[in-house]
């Protein structure tokens, strides 16, 4: 489990990345994935405009 022992180890630069769904208490602490640390929202929410881009591509065979 991550948790804030394991990120104060790290470099300070360090950012917690996860592709969720995420088990709280079991893959990280509730602390880290809510942490200032945390970019899990900001990757989720540019692979969904991956996926969106990669779905017109596939199905209209364009690039918006």
């Amino acid at each position: 489990c991550v948790d804030q022992e394991m990120m104060a180890a790290a470099r300070p630069d360090a950012l917690f990345m996860h592709c969720l769904p995420a088990h709280r208490g079991e893959e990280v602490a509730a602390d880290v994935i809510d942490g200032p640390q945390s970019v899990v929202w900001d990757e989720a929410e540019n692979r969904m405009h991956v996926q969106k881009a990669l779905m017109e591509y596939l199905l209209l065979g364009r690039v918006a």
